[in-house]
Formats: C-alpha cells, sequence, structure tokens
C-alpha cells in the first residue's frame, strides 16, 4: 500500500499544551497513517510524552487539535478513547502490581465483551514464552522488563487500531531493550499501526517507517525513519557523532 492511499488515522494539529505558564508543546503537527510505525524522538523535556498525554485525554489542550479516524476527538477522555482503539502504554508501564499476568491481561480487555478474549490471551502468550511460563504470578514480582512485556501485551488485548508508546526501553537492561524492539517490530509486521515516542533514537528510527524530531516542545524535522537516521544532525544530536 502506497503512502498517498495510506488512511491518516491519528493527527496532531497545532498541538499546544501548557502546563501552568510554562508552554510544554508550542503547535505540533504529527500524522499516523494506517500501518505505519512512527517514532517520535527527542530528548528528555522535549515534550514526547506530553504529547501523548494530549492525544489520550490524559492532558489538557491549550490548542490545535486531535484528529483520530477522521474526527476531533479533544475533550474526550482516555477511557472514551481506548474503546475506539486509541490505546497508550504509558512511561513507566503502570501494571496492576497486586494481580496475576492473567488477571492483568484480562484488564486490557475490559473494553470487551466478545468471545475470542481467552484466545488472544493465548496469542500473547505465543509473542511473549515467558508470560506464558508465569502466568499465575503477581505482576509486582517481576522484573522491569517483564513487566514492559506485560505492558504490551495487556495494550495488544484492548485489539488497538493505533497503539502508543510511551519510552518502552526505559530503564532497562541491553539484552531486554532488544527483546522490546524485537517485539515491536514483529507487532508492527502484523499490522499494528503504532506511534512510538522513544529517548533511544538509533533504535527507535531503524524500525520506523517515518519519523519526527521534537526539540523543546516543537517538531523540528521529519521524514522517513532511515533518512533520519543517516542525517548528520540527527546524529550529531542524538547519537554523539
Amino acid at each position: 500500500m502506497t503512502q498517498s492511499k495510506q488512511q491518516v488515522l491519528l493527527e496532531v494539529r497545532g498541538l499546544k499544551v501548557a502546563y501552568g505558564g510554562i508552554q510544554a508543546v508550542k503547535g505540533a503537527t504529527i500524522e499516523v497513517r494506517e500501518g505505519e510505525l512512527v517514532s517520535l524522538i527527542g530528548a528528555n523535556g522535549a515534550g514526547k510524552t506530553t504529547t501523548l498525554k494530549a492525544v489520550t485525554g490524559i492532558q489538557p489542550i491549550a490548542d490545535g487539535d486531535v484528529h483520530y479516524l477522521g474526527r476531533s476527538i479533544r475533550g474526550q477522555g482516555a477511557w472514551d478513547l481506548a474503546k475506539q482503539g486509541l490505546v497508550m502504554i504509558p512511561e513507566g508501564r503502570g501494571t496492576f502490581t497486586r494481580m496475576s499476568i492473567t488477571e492483568n491481561l484480562l484488564m486490557g480487555a475490559y473494553t470487551r465483551n466478545d468471545k475470542e478474549i481467552e484466545a488472544d490471551i493465548e496469542k500473547v502468550f505465543g509473542i511473549f514464552p515467558r508470560l506464558k511460563e508465569r502466568r499465575d504470578q503477581l505482576a509486582g514480582t517481576m522484573s522491569g522488563g517483564e513487566q514492559q512485556m506485560l505492558a504490551m501485551g495487556r495494550a495488544l488485548m484492548a485489539r488497538p487500531k493505533v497503539l502508543l508508546l510511551d519510552e518502552p526501553s526505559m530503564g532497562l537492561s541491553p539484552i531486554m531493550v532488544d527483546k522490546i524492539f524485537e517485539v515491536v517490530g514483529d507487532i508492527h509486521k502484523q499490522g499494528v499501526t503504532m506511534l512510538l515516542v522513544e529517548q533511544n533514537a538509533s533504535r527507535a528510527l531503524a524500525i520506523a517507517d517515518r519519523g519526527y524530531v521534537m526539540e523543546s516542545g516543537e517538531v523540528t524535522m521529519s521524514g522517513q525513519g532511515r533518512a533520519l537516521l543517516d542525517d548528520p544532525k540527527v546524529r550529531a544530536a542524538y547519537l554523539g557523532e
């Protein structure tokens, strides 16, 4: 499918977000087309997470708009958006620590009432065999990497139309970072549309169809993932070259 024929599923238009008198996002415009993996990179404090929070209704929008499936969703809450298939995996994973792995996955399907939930749990276990081995273990007793796997699996249980990931590799060991990016790539290959916010610019752009660079609340560059990865300015700013 060519880009020109791909439907735009998520469009951020001139987004502005403020915390008191501090403007955290200053007119950002981003789009995610059906089937794409789009990476949003930038330094800590650039406004990446704030953008996701505004998209998902967690943070109020000061100006601009967010369109999802062709309609404005400004002012809608995270609950309603999740039911519509716009699902976020937050930074810090946010697992239910006193619930088992299986119970966490069932929570991911809380908006559903179909008969395929158990089958989808088995699909998640196919992606994350380690979760299947420990399906009755409490989430709070797992490592950070395992909890990230669980958070991703729980989000997939919602059958997202667009999956938003906020810093999935943060705080993980190098081996677990490799595993998480491998899984993100695999999920994308299955046709899931994704917007990935990530400080690890090289890994995020390497798997992205397209990317955006955010600096001080503004989108300063955009383009194909590999092209951005090879751009001297991006390499100097984010890859230490």
